[in-house]
């Protein structure tokens, strides 16, 4: 996720500023935060602070995790690629990449270097006595490495990837036209979308037979989502230059929701019914795990660029302030998470009422700490 960039709106060379982007950019950044304030209370494995399962009300979790991984991370890259074409533009090559560098780079290491060792002291506490009971000793130094995870901050890792190829092609692409502005056209048709679906959806289903959805990289929480993500940077790159998220329809908005929602419907009873066969491995139920997931993430997409467009593209000081710290809020919220989840271990109650309280109150503690965060000396020129 990248910073709500300040867009030029009078000139005709220039990208105008998608408010409704920043918009949905910051609603989508509240979704992370629930999607982490979730795990710790699921079935699901990885996150800093973990109560263990004790009734049924978790399932309901794991279903709210799935749903929220189909779509909400994809939907991050397409978003942020909207940005980069007109930010190489402005910038070229070598002021782009220091800029990413600087808004990416440095908030990935610092996550690696004082965050990350923050949020997994209690899980360092816990194994240290573990293994001093087993008469061993833990060094940190050595829970740091064989723990190793970059939280959220994959998405900031994988990004700089993405922007470096960027760079790449465009250095050699360079076909000699004017790249200053985007051109205007028509968003693509019903046809072409489903073809874009289809075609995904068989990548994936491709992919999951080496990488399955369980599998995990130290680096990459979720590499089974990749053909996703790329899939939708590109289709960001291709997006801002063609003006798409300007031509899509209202009923293109209404058919995605309708879309997403039958895919939903579909995943939860295939999840019931298929169990672990819709991991991947090249299973028909991993076919049609994939298939409903690509259509889930482009209708929602779909659906959501068309309701932010018509109903929250404004900004007032409000919106404005909670868009300005959303970066921030991504790269700190598992600091304020943790803690709370701590403060509420003693609280007896169902998983997905444990979940709400922490969420309830998280969400808010995020953008007060990321307020703070923002107001030390040259923050904000990184976050």
């Amino acid at each position: 996720m990248t910073r709500p960039v300040e867009e030029p709106t009078t000139s005709p060379t220039t990208y105008p500023r998608l408010l409704h982007v920043d918009n949905l950019r910051t609603a989508l950044t509240v979704l992370v935060v629930i999607h982490h304030a979730a795990l710790g209370y699921s079935n699901v494995p990885g996150w800093y602070y973990v109560e263990p399962s004790t009734d049924s009300s978790a399932t309901l979790l794991d279903v709210l995790l799935v749903l929220n991984q189909a779509f909400f991370m994809g939907a991050f890259f397409l978003i942020s690629a909207l940005f980069v074409p007109g930010s190489y533009d402005r910038k070229g090559p070598r002021r782009f990449v220091g800029e990413r560098l600087l808004r990416l780079g440095v908030p990935l290491v610092l996550w690696l270097l004082v965050l990350r060792p923050l949020a997994t002291i209690g899980r360092y506490i816990e194994a240290r006595d573990a293994a001093a009971q087993h008469g061993t000793d833990l060094p940190y130094w050595q829970f740091y490495l064989l723990s190793f995870n970059p939280g959220p901050m994959w998405f900031v890792g994988v990004l700089l990837v993405f922007s470096a190829l960027y760079v790449a092609w465009r250095r050699l692409a360079d076909e000699g036209r004017d790249e200053s502005g985007p051109a205007t056209g028509q968003a693509p048709g019903a046809v072409a979308i489903a073809a874009f679906v289809i075609g995904l959806a068989l990548v994936t289903y491709l992919w999951r037979i080496a990488v399955p959805m369980d599998f995990r990289l130290p680096g990459l929480p979720t590499p089974a989502y990749l053909p996703q993500y790329a899939a939708l940077f590109v289709v960001g790159l291709i997006a801002t230059r063609r003006g798409w998220p300007a031509g899509l329809s209202g009923t293109a908005g209404r058919a995605g929701f309708a879309t997403a929602a039958v895919a939903a419907v579909s995943i939860v009873l295939l999840l019931a019914s298929a169990g672990d066969a819709v991991l991947g491995q090249g299973t028909w139920p991993s076919l049609v795990m994939a298939l409903c997931e690509q259509a889930l993430a482009v209708g929602l997409i779909l659906g959501l660029l068309v309701l932010f467009r018509e109903r929250l593209a404004h900004q007032g000081r409000g919106r404005r302030n909670l868009s300005a710290h959303a970066y921030t809020v991504y790269v700190t919220h598992p600091l304020v998470l943790v803690a709370l989840g701590y403060a509420l271990s003693d609280v007896q109650a169902p998983a997905v009422v444990k979940f709400a309280l922490l969420a309830v109150l998280g969400v808010p503690l995020c953008w007060v700490m990321a307020l703070g965060v923002r107001a030390l000396p040259g923050a904000s020129k990184v976050l």
